[in-house]
Formats: structure tokens, sequence, C-alpha cells
């Protein structure tokens, strides 16, 4: 509305009379080294001030933007940024997914301009704004607090549900995988002189509980060679079979299949079911999004991902080689796989293969699937995915999809076992 710039007017004389200018800079993180200087936004992306963090709670993707790598504004095209945190989303937007915001290091220096912030309102419509299920506001400033109770008549009722303020790091241990979290060490430092400042001592180090033996029946965060020495050899995992088997009969017409995420404490407790060797009915929770997010949640918590971190590296130099020889590469990257995960991995891509030929219904493509697949089939041994492997990680996951006849047919699997 005719409100808004004055507000934001009001925002920004506000700022620029009481924030001091910062007379030194932070210098920039150490670049990506998978980020490649071809990336059509290598001049944002080098700075890591939008990056990937792994999932929250509910294993939606986590998406962080950090304003203290932001450099000064004469060093940083906003115009690029705003560009750059488009094309990151568009990856996402047509899946759940969670932003985590790190307010710290937001100065005069390095502030967009009161043109830049109008522009950036205007072009988030509704289809970013829709499947954004949280967005967490770390170290809020008091005036911010301000400036969200002046612009929620402008703002619709449901997305300012959204949006959480979290004054410490470690409340958002509360919502999602804190450990996969890369918080630049500037954040960090800032949350341990709060704590020292409010509480007189450090931050609480969080505890990770030692791990408890797994059971003779788990099914989740296990191996895969665990799994089936417990089932009398069989090579396809219980809780894969029953949920690819529900999903084929009753899933494959579903729009926006494995989109959507399901109830945290719904999830927990299907686990626990399986993990306990007890039988799940699909039928009485009425959603099939459940069977589906426990199919991903199944693969994203196995301690080596199905196409093993040996495979990692390859993966990401898919992009590099020429188009007409990428089907050929993919035969020859997964030619090298162990036979189990090569069985596991053919079962699942030979379903995903009949879902992506159901798209005029499902609306989910091979490039929908590879979207939401890719990163539960492939991680690094450390750390987690950068955006800059998102492309040949979820162009890799696509080709599989989109040429399962082709490059599953020349390595027999015993019984050929297929959905």
């Amino acid at each position: 509305g005719t409100r808004l710039p004055i507000l934001l007017r009001f925002y920004w004389a506000f700022e620029q009379k009481f924030t001091p200018l910062l007379k030194t800079f932070q210098p920039p993180p150490p670049e990506d080294p998978e980020l490649n200087i071809n990336h059509p936004y290598y001049d944002v992306a080098r700075h890591g001030i939008i990056q990937l963090a792994g999932d929250d709670n509910s294993g939606r993707k986590v998406i962080t933007f950090s304003c203290c790598r932001m450099p000064p504004s004469h060093q940083l095209n906003h115009t690029r940024l705003l560009e750059y945190l488009k094309y990151t989303l568009d990856q996402y937007v047509e899946n759940d997914y969670t932003v985590v915001y790190f307010h710290y290091g937001l100065k005069s220096l390095n502030k967009p301009s009161l043109k830049w912030l109008q522009t950036a309102y205007k072009e988030f419509d509704r289809k970013y704004k829709k499947n954004l299920k949280a967005l967490y506001v770390v170290h809020p400033t008091n005036f911010i607090k301000i400036l969200w109770n002046i612009f929620k008549p402008l703002i619709s009722h449901k997305f300012g549900k959204k949006i959480t303020y979290l004054n410490y790091l470690a409340d958002l241990g509360q919502h999602l995988k804190y450990d996969q979290l890369n918080i630049p060490q500037e954040v960090i430092r800032h949350d341990e002189n709060l704590w020292r400042k409010q509480k007189g001592k450090l931050p609480p180090v969080v505890k990770v509980p030692p791990p408890r033996p797994p059971l003779p029946t788990q099914q989740f965060g296990v191996s895969l060679q665990y799994i089936k020495d417990k089932n009398k050899g069989e090579l396809i995992p219980p809780v894969m079979k029953e949920t690819v088997s529900y999903l084929k009969s009753k899933g494959l017409q579903v729009e926006g299949l494995f989109r959507r995420s399901a109830s945290i404490q719904t999830i927990k407790d299907v686990q626990k079911l399986y993990n306990q060797g007890k039988s799940v009915n699909f039928d009485d929770y009425h959603d099939i999004h459940i069977p589906a997010v426990i199919l991903k949640t199944f693969l994203r918590e196995l301690p080596e991902p199905l196409l093993t971190f040996d495979c990692y590296d390859h993966i990401l130099e898919i992009t590099n080689v020429e188009s007409c020889l990428r089907v050929t590469r993919c035969k020859q990257i997964i030619q090298g796989l162990p036979e189990h995960n090569y069985v596991v991995l053919k079962y699942l891509i030979c379903f995903l293969h009949m879902v992506s030929q159901e798209s005029i219904y499902n609306r989910m493509t091979a490039s929908s699937l590879a979207c939401v697949f890719g990163l539960n089939l492939i991680w690094p041994q450390k750390g987690t995915t950068s955006l800059s492997a998102l492309v040949p990680v979820n162009l890799f996951t696509e080709l599989l999809i989109d040429f399962y006849t082709n490059i599953f047919n020349s390595r027999t699997v015993p019984g050929e076992i297929l959905p």
C-alpha cells in the first residue's frame, strides 16, 4: 500500500541516525572450494551470504542469510544479490523450506538502499511465501521488533505466524539440526558476548547424548548392511519396500507428491514403530505425504548416503561433461557402487521414474523429483552440501530418473528386484 514507502523511509532514517558508522570490516570468509568461477552469480556467491544448511526437524531444507558476510555496499551489487537470492530460492519454492536470518552484522556500511528493499518487497510474491514454512530471525534488535509491529497491517496474518525471533543461537536447537548449520564465527562470538552481558557466563554447550546401540529391528540411522543382516538377507529395507509399495498403489497421481512436509510428531511416531519392529498401516494416518516423508527421512538418516561418499566428487563433475556424454558418465559412476547400494538405488529410481511418468497429474517431473531427492542420495563426508553443489547433484539425479532404463540396463541384480 501507500504506507509502505513512508514506513521504509522512517526505518532508514532511524537506522542512519542511530547506527554508528562501521570503521572496520571483517574479511570475507574462505571461498567455497566447490564454487566455480563460471557460476552465474560467482560475484555474489563467493561471499557466502546465502548458504544451504541441512534440514530442520521436519526434513525441510534450510537456507541461511548472514548479514555479517555482506561486504560494504560499494563492493557488492545489490541488484545481483536480489537476483541470486531469487535464483537460490527458485530451487526450493516448489517444496516446503525454512529460512534462518542472522541479523548481526547489518551496519550502515553494508546495508542495502531503500530502493533495493522496496524492490525486494515487490518481487518476493506469493510464489516465494507459500511454501516458506518458517523464518527464524536470530539476534533481532529491538528496532526490528518495533518495525515488525508497524508492518503487521501490510503483511498477511498467515505469513506473520511463520516468523520466530530467537535471541540466542541455542534456541535454534529446538527447531533445526544445529550441528548442520554453518554459522559465521562473528555470529557465534556475538552470541557469546550477549550471554556474558545478560547472564554473566558463556552459553551452554550443546550436549549430544552418546549413541545407543541399535535395536535388532532398527531401520533408521543404521547401515544397509545392518538392516540386511537383521532381515534374513533381504536387500531392500522393509521401510523402503512398504513406503514405495504404498505410494505406488495410492500416490502416483497425487499432486505435489514429495513436496509437502508432515507433522513432526507423527513422523517420529512412525519411525519409532519401525525401529521397534512393529507394523505400520499408513491408511490409519489419512495423509499420503506421511509415507513420502518417511521414505525421504530413511534415505537422509543413512550413515553413508546411498550413492556413497566415494561418488561425491565424481557427481560434482557432471556439469563439466559434454551434454551428449552425461548419461554414459552417470552409468559409469553408479557401476562403481557396492552391489547392495546399486540394488537399492535401482529399486528407488525405478519407482521415481514411475512417478515422473505420471507428472501430468502429480506435477512431479524428473527435474522436480531431483530437487527433492538429490540431497537425500548424496552429501559430502564432512560438512553440509554447499549451494554450488546443488546444480550438479540435482542434474545427476534428474539424469538417473529420466534415463533410468538406459543407465541401469547393463548390470544385473539378484532376482531383478523392482518395486
